[in-house]
């Protein structure tokens, strides 16, 4: 399987926690922020809990302690696909940092592909206070695995993540701050799960956003199985065409490919469903 284009990743972190294993690298580019993928596999707790879990911006404000805001501004009820606007508290010598992200999910079978990318929106101007972040990446896949604890159960889930964005920060110092904070952040974000599988199994009613997550495009079948197109084709692809959902797609497959090294959708595979979905996207 041929390798992906650009500088090798390096290990950051190899940890684990009793119901949770987390790995991540990093990789600096010459013209672009610092790209971090992960890997982590949660224990006892399925992909579409999980899925719900990181859309839903109303249970966030009760979990994430460095988000002081989060608000819907549009949303697709016939897609799922959202624009949402966030404001994250920064360290005191940083000035709040503001996001605009366009979010969508899509699936085939149980596996989830969720794709997040900063935009632009009328409503929210341009401000010197919080700074806005106008380069934002983030995509995951979302997959059941078999458990650690029990063999041959699929009762735990993979989460890969592929992140980058431009915080307006020195590179050095983001990099410093992002691996002293990593691991705190992880396990806040595994105590948030937690809390949010009780929530949910004593009934409490999904939120607006939790319930948006549950819409899903679905990625038809014949899509997995074209491994025809290449890497240059979806540049090619990318380069004439200005933003729509379709890029957000092909951001997010060839991201996603970056950390899918086994399984049903292969990299090859990947880039066939990123050149499919990309002609399906002119039709959003």
């Amino acid at each position: 399987m041929a390798k992906m284009a650009g500088p090798s990743w390096q290990s950051m972190m190899d940890r684990s926690a009793p119901n949770m294993t987390y790995e991540a690298w990093r990789r600096d580019l010459h013209d672009g922020p610092t790209e971090y993928r992960s890997r982590t596999i949660y224990e006892d707790v399925s992909p579409q809990m999980i899925k719900d879990f990181f859309w839903d911006d109303e249970f966030r404000l009760k979990w994430d302690n460095m988000i002081l805001s989060a608000k819907t501004l549009e949303e697709c009820p016939k897609t799922g696909s959202m624009t949402v606007h966030w404001v994250r508290k920064f360290p005191f010598f940083c000035k709040d940092r503001e996001y605009i992200i366009a979010r969508r999910i899509w699936n085939s079978g149980d596996v989830f592909y969720c794709i997040q990318k900063g935009v632009d929106h009328i409503s929210i101007p341009r401000q010197i206070k919080p700074r806005r972040v106008d380069i934002f990446y983030s995509s995951f896949r979302i997959r059941a695995v078999e458990s650690q604890k029990a063999s041959g159960q699929f009762t735990s889930c993979e989460v890969l993540l592929f992140h980058h964005e431009e915080m307006g920060i020195q590179r050095d110092i983001a990099k410093l701050g992002v691996r002293q904070g990593m691991w705190g952040c992880v396990k806040m974000i595994e105590a948030g799960v937690r809390k949010y599988i009780s929530l949910r199994n004593s009934g409490n009613p999904s939120s607006r956003s939790a319930l948006m997550a549950q819409i899903c495009t679905q990625v038809p079948n014949y899509l997995l199985t074209d491994s025809n197109s290449s890497r240059d084709e979806v540049l090619e692809e990318k380069k004439h065409h200005a933003f729509a959902w379709k890029l957000v797609v092909l951001g997010g497959a060839v991201a996603l490919a970056c950390g899918v090294d086994r399984g049903a959708v292969g990299r090859v595979l990947l880039f066939g469903i990123v050149r499919r979905l990309g002609r399906l996207g002119r039709r959003l």
